[in-house]
């Protein structure tokens, strides 16, 4: 597939897609968008792929919007909106790990896009923010709701009303980052961590997101006893089958993703 705005290549078992509009500071147009989501389709189909790590071209993680595009009514808004929400939406769809190895600015939508990744590797020169409110108005691709369930509603809200930038550190303090690498080791580092995990079994990296994501938004109980289906399903596959035996053997598991 032909692609403008990112670079899209499968290197043993990981998808590596690259937002390459340098000058532009990596912001998004819609064509950005819908590649992205057709990144995510080609990652889907292809078997072969275990895990995704996403990153920007140049100084950039992605700067957010392109503003050149930012539409004037209501209902070029709310499409942008629900466009956007569709995209990531995909990402927690994706039975498969997502990277966001962020290599610079992380503004705006390109802070929500980092924030609809699974884990979050960051540049030590990293600065992240959503900055809409200096604009008059407000996050439209999920940061208003993604943000505080990590950070929590106070957090959050600061972060919103004031539309304050902040350095990579604090990012990792406030539990959104999980790791800061130095700069020039960011892909090596976001790489090393997926080759773990894609080192461990397919079908229960895939139902472990799940769980996670899908659980945030029942009750205790009910998610509990959505762990307990889920169980049911993955404890039975030749993967776990194939685990127990290594265990007993004192050997390194071969999952085969079955």
């Amino acid at each position: 597939m032909e692609y403008r705005d990112i670079v899209y290549e499968v290197k043993d078992h990981i998808a590596f897609v690259t937002i390459n509009r340098p000058k532009a500071l990596n912001a998004l147009l819609m064509n950005t968008k819908e590649e992205l989501g057709k990144a995510v389709d080609a990652a889907t189909a292809d078997d072969g792929v275990r895990g995704v790590i996403i990153t920007g071209n140049g100084r950039a993680f992605c700067a957010g919007t392109d503003i050149s595009e930012i539409p004037v009514d209501e209902k070029g808004v709310r499409n942008m909106s629900r466009n956007a929400h569709i995209l990531f939406n995909k990402f927690d769809e994706l039975g498969k790990p997502i990277i966001a190895a962020v290599n610079g600015y992380a503004l705006g939508g390109g802070m929500e896009l980092a924030l609809a990744c699974d884990i979050i590797v960051a540049s030590s020169k990293s600065i992240f923010g959503l900055p809409e409110i200096d604009l008059g108005v407000n996050c439209c691709y999920g940061g208003t709701q993604r943000l505080p369930r990590i950070v929590g509603p106070m957090v959050a809200k600061e972060m919103l009303f004031t539309g304050k930038n902040i350095s990579a550190q604090e990012a990792k303090d406030l539990r959104i980052v999980n790791r800061i690498v130095e700069h020039a080791d960011l892909l090596s580092e976001a790489e090393k961590l997926m080759r773990e995990i894609v080192g461990k079994a397919p079908i229960a990296v895939k139902y472990n997101k799940y769980l996670v994501n899908n659980g945030l938004n029942k009750t205790l109980a009910d998610a509990l006893v959505y762990e307990e289906e889920i169980s049911g399903i993955v404890f039975v596959t030749e993967d776990a089958k194939e685990g127990l035996k290594a265990f007993l053997e004192k050997r390194k598991p071969e999952f085969k993703g079955k």
